[in-house]
């Protein structure tokens, strides 16, 4: 029997995992599904996960009625889909929930009847877009992270399927699965899992016409990290039910502190909302610690685009990190005294520890860090690096020893509750009912022996032994009892065992694995010509297309290459011959972000372009659309 609340939407928390220790603490602080890289799908890089360590990883996730996604959203060749065929059927048979898909060449795979969900990869902006896709089957979108609370809302009321979105973490700077950049200049596809992070990179803005130089060896590109907890609510009343957190690369100290934080965030929505929100799997988190996002890597926060229709153009947003791609911090102080053996602080603003690694950044531009030897006081410690920070300078903790150390021990546990029930037939037999949060019923007896009455209370005593659960997943929530009569404690602890393995067996045969969507014949892409960017790379995606009404199709960039096409000659639309390829488009503007927008009181009018070392890239700004592209 499952319970009423079964019914209410259900919110996910979906969490990074490199590896299946990653996804263990993942799914221990609070995930309500991981996504995990698939051992094998064309890429030269490897994920660091066997299709054994999935299974076992699926096996702990179902226990919780948490689900497993793996990433299978990378550009597929020819030559490779029958791979991807067969690592489908291993994923299936290793319990995995769903496939994060990219290549529409999946749709006419011969698969297990197995889960799909468009990537953001899909490049997911349009309702007609989303609508089309959950038309071919896919049964949850992951939206384009650049999209704002009013386009999410018009592309829920074009759909019917669950839409997930990114909360936390890393964001690309252009729109995801249309960058070419680092494939054409690097030879490393970031639709193959091999980005060389071009945008991370530093730049020198260039008049085009007159070779001034605008802006000097900034990271131009290098976007902070998005934050949307305190979004959650607005995204929920949009439609959103999966909320994503960026970071399959990130270390399990990471995970631990950014899943806990939302966590906390969802459950405190689902709390204030009873009869309209639920978590999508069970158990209860207890930890060690209080998580602060803030303390684990990141560049700086920002909230993108998702109040986009409050912020039109010209209004400058500060969306990048300029002065480095790398970890930002926590803002510590300025340097008011600085010397070989101490260092002293004004507007010390959190407490030091021994051991916590600082940066800064000099007048030249240059970053450096000092790492804290030994703490002073609250405004003062004793430095040990290279460089000291010089007066004046602000400094921001970058490793924070005293977090570090609190997560790398055990932090967490996640129990399922169950409630318990004793009971007596007509012929003095004990038996035991176990009902737990996840809706899941069961019965056991005690044969073979007959309860007496008792001349003391026994409540407390068969509460206390029904609560010995610490070897399970399961925690006690009530229990009633016999007070009245006399269960000796071995035929409690039977019962209890028994009861405990007769819910674990119940459940796995209760719970049910996602449906396979189903494609419609009839449903119209709304793009009737693909560019070079729409990412055709196999004959079955291909043919997905043609079914579905496209008539023109540009191979991707990445099957030309591998078709010997040289970089210079690379087509970029069918439809229009000689046409720039893009190698980005993004909804950031490099002018904005410099306070520089041509709808503006002070714009940069002139032809510019990226320059570092002898390579040159063209900008190309679409005010009417409020988008930038760079092209080669």
């Amino acid at each position: 029997m499952k319970s009423a609340n079964r019914q209410k939407i259900p919110l996910e928390l979906l969490a990074p995992a490199r590896d299946a220790e990653v996804a263990r603490q993942a799914l221990l602080h609070g995930a309500d599904a991981v996504y995990i890289g698939a051992p094998h799908h064309g890429a030269r890089a490897a994920a660091g996960v066997t299709v054994a360590e999935i299974a076992a990883t699926c096996d702990l996730a179902h226990r919780y009625d948490a689900r497993i996604y793996a990433t299978v959203n990378t550009l597929v060749f020819d030559d490779e889909l029958r791979d991807v065929e067969r690592m489908a059927a291993d994923l299936w048979h290793a319990g995995v929930d769903a496939l994060i898909v990219q290549d529409l060449s999946l749709l006419r795979l011969d698969l297990p009847p197995i889960a799909l969900h468009a990537s953001t990869q899909c490049d997911i902006r349009t309702p007609e877009k989303a609508a089309w896709l959950e038309a071919l089957g896919f049964t949850q979108l992951v939206l384009a992270r650049e999209l704002s609370l009013e386009e999410i809302r018009a592309v829920r009321a074009a759909t019917t399927v669950p839409l997930e979105v990114f909360v936390h973490g890393a964001l690309c700077v252009c729109y995801s699965g249309r960058c070419v950049m680092s494939c054409v200049t690097a030879g490393r596809s970031a639709n193959r899992g091999e980005c060389a992070q071009m945008c991370r990179l530093p730049y020198d803005l260039v008049e085009t016409d007159t070779g001034r130089t605008v802006v000097a060896g900034k990271h131009l590109l290098s976007l902070r990290d998005l934050r949307q907890d305190a979004m959650l609510p607005q995204l929920i009343e949009a439609g959103v039910t999966s909320f994503k957190i960026e970071g399959r690369l990130k270390d399990v100290a990471y995970v631990k502190n950014v899943v806990a934080h939302y966590n906390d965030a969802l459950d405190t929505y689902v709390a204030s909302h009873p009869g309209e929100a639920r978590r999508a799997s069970s158990g209860k988190v207890t930890r060690a610690f209080t998580p602060h996002v803030e303390r684990s890597f990141n560049r700086g926060f920002t909230s993108y685009f998702i109040n986009r229709e409050a912020c039109p153009a010209p209004v400058a947003l500060d969306l990048a990190s300029l002065e480095t791609p790398k970890a930002v911090g926590q803002r510590v102080g300025v340097v008011a005294l600085s010397t070989t053996g101490r260092v002293v602080l004004r507007d010390a603003a959190v407490p030091l520890h021994n051991g916590d690694g600082l940066s800064f950044t000099l007048a030249d531009g240059t970053q450096c860090g000092v790492r804290v030897n030994r703490v002073l006081s609250p405004d003062a410690f004793v430095p040990r690096g290279d460089i000291m920070p010089p007066r004046g300078v602000a400094l921001y903790r970058t490793h924070d020893k005293e977090m570090a150390d609190r997560l790398a021990r055990d932090t967490a546990e996640r129990r399922v509750a169950v409630d318990a029930r004793l009971s007596v037939d007509a012929d003095g037999v004990p038996h035991l009912a176990l009902s737990d949060e996840r809706g899941t019923e069961v019965e056991v007896t005690a044969t073979g022996f007959t309860v007496s009455a008792s001349a003391s209370p026994q409540g407390e005593r068969q509460r206390a032994e029904l609560a010995k659960l610490g070897n399970t997943i399961y925690s006690l929530r009530q229990a009633d009892v016999l007070p009245d009569l006399f269960i000796p404690a071995s035929v409690l602890a039977r019962l209890r065992r028994d009861g405990v393995a007769a819910l674990d067996e119940r459940w796995l045969i209760d719970r049910q694995r996602l449906p396979r969507g189903v494609e419609r014949a009839g449903a119209v892409c709304p793009t009737a010509a693909l560019t070079a960017t729409d990412n055709v790379a196999n004959h079955l995606a291909l043919q997905v297309y043609r079914e579905h009404g496209v008539t023109v199709i540009t191979p991707a960039v990445e099957r030309q290459m591998r078709d010997g096409v040289a970089a210079t000659e690379l087509r970029y639309d069918d439809t229009a011959v000689g046409k720039a390829l893009p190698l980005m488009t993004t909804r950031y503007c490099i002018l904005r972000q410099l306070g520089r927008c041509r709808r503006g009181d002070n714009p940069l009018r002139s032809p510019v372009e990226l320059v570092r070392g002898t390579r040159r890239y063209r900008l190309e700004f679409d005010c009417g659309r409020c988008e930038m592209s760079i092209l080669k």
